[in-house]
């Protein structure tokens, strides 16, 4: 029998986007830019994924490309990857603030071997979207930022969200990182039907970076709707 560890493995060494974006919108696909995030996201899920165990699915924007555009693993940079899951990256050094937050909740569930072996975080679209600004400069973009955008990669999303479905995720919760993001995902659902029901929580960059105050009442919040004890 297949581990889900093999499963997600396979999933990202084949993602390639070959769909049409708009003008001044690139993918980056951390796989084929730097041969060690393949080995760093393997070892990754051989070290948390290596079971057939039925998941909860968490549900993000694109990654970060400091983030999962980088290490291959959603909400983890390469200091939480090293720090956290005692995997080194050596071609790299990133800090993402999603990151931060993400990882203190999974401290508050108990660690990460807890944690992953009870959820599986990935995103609609799977692989890091930027733009370019003033200066021919690249910044982050989510894939939502441009009503085009959207609609050219809305069918790469729904047969991306279907194919980590069939790891063997319950469909009968999901949780949605940020509200707009839910309200694009929503769409996605309607026309394809992927899960019965969806709990939306504020995005880790939103609450580290404009609510970082209140930061420990989100981290309750969070265990709470992922079925958690405080």
């Amino acid at each position: 029998m297949v581990t889900v560890a093999e499963k997600v493995i396979d999933f990202n060494r084949h993602l390639h986007y070959t769909g049409k974006l708009p003008d001044g919108f690139r993918v980056m696909n951390p796989y084929l830019d730097n041969p060690e995030t393949l080995q760093v996201m393997r070892r990754f899920y051989n070290r948390y994924y290596n079971d057939r165990h039925r998941r909860k699915f968490i549900i993000g924007i694109n990654p970060s490309r400091h983030g999962a555009g980088v290490t291959g693993v959603p909400f983890t940079d390469t200091k939480r990857l090293e720090q956290v899951c005692g995997i080194r990256m050596q071609s790299a050094y990133t800090h993402e603030v999603s990151s931060v937050f993400m990882y203190d909740v999974i401290a508050a569930w108990g660690g990460a071997a807890r944690f992953y072996n009870e959820f599986y975080i990935n995103s609609p679209f799977p692989l890091a979207i930027v733009r370019s600004t003033e200066g021919s400069k690249w910044v982050n973009a989510n894939y939502y930022d441009d009503p085009a955008l959207f609609e050219m990669v809305k069918p790469f999303m729904i047969a991306s969200m279907k194919k980590h479905i069939s790891l063997g995720l319950d469909t009968s919760e999901v949780f949605i990182l940020g509200k707009k993001n839910a309200a694009f995902i929503n769409k996605l659902n309607a026309a394809a039907r992927l899960f019965d029901k969806a709990i939306v929580l504020e995005h880790p960059r939103y609450i580290e970076q404009y609510r970082s105050k209140d930061k420990q009442l989100y981290i309750d919040k969070y265990i709470r709707a992922l079925g958690g004890a405080l």
